[in-house]
């Protein structure tokens, strides 16, 4: 008989551990609070309790071919960085094509999620659902918690002196859906992550003025990288990851601060960050260096106290008649239905293993998917989470002692704090290349690069100096695709078939940009010649 298992919300890993149970032959049942999927890439116009809400202009950070699943390619002809809407409908397609919608119970809620009186024996759950005003109890031998951890807003008002006094309107950053209502309205922007530079660059088109305050400051990156490729795909490569890794920490820190400063100088934007050398998430953002150049956008330091209308700021500035405050201070993580000691954060760590397990459970049938902070894309994360987890709960994984997985905790966020710092927004970030090939090493999907370069030495060079994508996860190992290969060989298409919406004759532009070369060099030959005559 199948295992039955819950899986607590429908959003990207609730429909990606919805198809691994079912790859795996479990019999998955997932409760979402809602009518509908995509959790918090389904914009809707009203803020809704217990529930992400994103603002109406949302792109993603990471690329398509960076951010699909990995036996699911994105359609061609979809935008390299996706529109929430656009990415809602792959999400559609995908839940279409793998059948996942007759798992799934809507506009059912999660009351609470308790041990089976014989779980040390069993390992199973009781989890109670509310429906239509109805109450309903079900037994369950594992529980994937998929709900994510941008709900509940962290409005730290205790930090900011005199807020109690201040007279114009002021609220977190989930409450905002788009500029309208804000024309001719002076704004501070409390925060320096994606959602405070999205906004801040999003309502200095409309208001008055915008001032952007942090504490830390941050490196700021654009979508566009060499060539006018997607960032990730050219900084997310096994090789760019190995340098990283190897390389004395001096020299990466070098690295790092060279390549952050490549599109501009940070320190002349009042932007580089306090520790500039601690390799935290950067700030994806196209627009906002423009805006600091306009004058529409003012960056400012932390806030040190607020009166009626003005904010006074630690520098010892102040700017005066604020009509708005916008927190974009982040999230707390909340688990209602949850006991307090299954998922807590403690000394500034999350006491999970891998960020996934309760390591003091005496059977291993619990897990959160995607409370985590990857620098890259979250979904073929998620997705090798879940195709561990499912493999985990059919008894072809195991998992440590529970003395190791606490050990591998401590020294997980002893690494996490030298790489990413202390801070409070930094408590689930990871290295991206390292934990997918961690995971995938559990389930023996990380393909060996060593034989592949005998085997079949092309596709070992794209593994090794191309981007590191989800396709090479089902090249070996339980759930090989066989158009994976084919899949990584045909990514360039995948990228620029959206761009190339006018047709060119591209033999010749290159006959054209091949004799400009030519000319450049016989000039500079030439040049050095007359040169010589000169002596």
């Amino acid at each position: 008989m199948a295992k039955k298992v819950a899986v607590i919300g429908a959003g990207v890993s609730g429909l990606i551990s919805l198809k691994c149970c079912v790859d795996e032959g479990l019999e998955p049942t997932c409760f979402e609070k809602t009518e509908d999927i995509g959790g918090l890439w389904r914009f809707k116009e009203n803020v809704e309790d217990g529930r992400a809400s994103i603002y109406q202009s949302v792109i993603t950070n990471t690329s398509k071919e960076m951010s699909c699943f990995s036996d699911f390619p994105m359609p061609e002809d979809f935008p390299n960085f996706l529109h929430n809407s656009k990415l809602l409908e792959y999400f559609r397609i995908f839940a279409k094509n793998f059948d996942l919608l007759k798992y799934i119970q809507f506009q059912t809620t999660v009351l609470s999620v308790r041990k089976h009186p014989d779980f040390s024996s069993s390992g199973q759950w009781v989890v109670v659902t509310e429906r239509n005003g109805k109450e309903q109890s079900a037994v369950f031998d594992a529980v994937m918690v998929c709900s994510g951890h941008h709900i509940v807003p962290n409005i730290p008002l205790d930090s900011f002196p005199g807020i109690q006094k201040f007279k114009g309107q002021y609220f977190h950053s989930r409450q905002y859906k788009h500029p309208e209502g804000f024309e001719r309205k002076r704004i501070l922007v409390i925060g320096m992550g994606n959602s405070a530079s999205d906004i801040a660059v999003e309502l200095s088109k409309k208001a008055a003025q915008v001032f952007i305050s942090t504490r830390h400051g941050s490196w700021i990156l654009g979508r566009i990288s060499e060539d006018g490729y997607p960032w990730d795909m050219v900084y997310h490569t096994r090789f760019s990851s190995m340098l990283r890794n190897v390389l004395p920490r001096k020299v990466v820190k070098w690295m790092t601060e060279q390549q952050m400063n490549r599109w501009f100088n940070h320190e002349n934007y009042g932007l580089i960050p306090q520790n500039k050398y601690l390799m935290k998430e950067p700030v994806l953002n196209d627009d906002l260096p423009s805006r600091i150049l306009c004058g529409a956008v003012k960056v400012k330091s932390r806030v040190k106290e607020l009166t009626e209308t003005s904010a006074i700021f630690e520098d010892g500035t102040v700017e005066e008649n604020i009509d708005v405050i916008v927190f974009a201070t982040g999230y707390t993580f909340s688990f209602p239905f949850l006991e307090d000691h299954l998922v807590k954060v403690e000394n500034n760590k999350v006491l999970l293993y891998k960020y996934m397990f309760p390591p003091h459970l005496e059977k291993s049938t619990l897990v959160c998917i995607g409370l985590i902070q990857p620098l890259g894309s979250i979904f073929p994360t998620v997705e090798l989470q879940a195709r561990w987890v499912t493999r985990i709960f059919k008894g072809l994984c195991t998992l440590p002692s529970e003395r190791t997985m606490m050990a591998d905790i401590i020294k997980r966020n002893e690494k996490r704090i030298d790489l990413f710092g202390e801070s409070q927004s930094q408590i689930l970030q990871t290295n991206y290349v390292d934990y997918l090939d961690e995971l995938a090493l559990e389930i023996g999907a990380k393909p060996d690069l060593l034989s592949l370069l005998f085997k079949d030495p092309k596709l070992a060079m794209k593994l090794y100096f191309g981007p590191c994508n989800s396709y090479q996860y089902r090249l070996v190992g339980p759930g090989q695709w066989k158009e994976a290969r084919s899949a990584i060989f045909t990514q360039k298409q995948r990228i620029l078939k959206p761009l190339k919406t006018r047709s060119l004759k591209t033999s010749s532009t290159f006959l054209v940009s091949f004799l400009l070369k030519i000319l450049g060099l016989l000039t500079v030959v030439a040049a050095f010649f007359f040169q010589l005559q000169w002596f």
